[in-house]
């Protein structure tokens, strides 16, 4: 197994307040995602900032497109995005039209999908889901359990690269050690932090010690 990525959700309310944070993590990060609050507030601007200050990093735009992909795609693609993401309930036709431009592209689950579902995304060519536990969700009781272990090896098992995120925290690593997890996305749990910058560091380190 590979060393799992790790992805800062940057879900904040304007873009100063996003790119403040990334001063101090992204060094420590593989991948900075234009948080989908971050995209409604900010719109392209914010994905066309981030590009330009770090280019070197892979960058994310996580639209949940649900219509107009190829449209959505090419403001994506022209603002300097290398990922974007599209919901689950979006239809073939949306996510092959948003696909054929953006290729690197990651479907979000929530809610009803199925393993049919999924099965006809990868026939498209879509390699790339998040496995995700929503914030709603969690405020309202959920947690990371079992049955979620087993959908996501499922879903490693057909050949997806499998992106975890939902109330993630240091602490929470270790219930993922058996699985070939390919990126972890943090949130809160590093914008948040009294020191960020030891906080990713500490994230980089254990991702190591554990498929390292």
């Amino acid at each position: 197994m590979n060393i799992p990525n790790l992805q800062i959700a940057l879900d904040n309310n304007n873009l100063e307040d996003a790119l403040l944070c990334l001063q101090e993590i992204a060094e420590y990060v593989d991948i900075i995602e234009a948080g989908t609050i971050l995209c409604l507030n900010e719109g392209m601007k914010a994905v066309k900032y981030i590009k330009t200050l770090y280019p070197d990093k892979i960058l994310l735009a996580d639209t949940k497109c649900a219509d107009a992909g190829k449209t959505v795609a090419n403001n994506c693609k022209l603002a300097g995005a290398d990922w974007m993401t599209v919901i689950c309930s979006a239809t073939l036709p949306t996510m092959k039209a948003a696909f054929d431009i953006m290729s690197d592209l990651q479907v979000e689950l929530y809610g009803d999908w199925t393993f049919e579902h999924a099965k006809s995304w990868y026939d498209l060519g879509i390699r790339q889901v998040v496995y995700h536990q929503s914030r709603d969700s969690l405020l309202s009781g959920g947690s990371w359990g079992e049955k979620d272990l087993n959908k996501i090896e499922k879903l490693i098992d057909m050949g997806f690269k499998v992106s975890v995120t939902g109330g993630l925290d240091y602490d929470k690593i270790d219930l993922f050690r058996n699985l070939d997890v390919y990126t972890f996305i943090v949130g809160r749990g590093l914008r948040e932090a009294d020191n960020p910058a030891e906080e990713a560091a500490k994230w980089k380190k254990r991702l190591e010690e554990i498929w390292g």
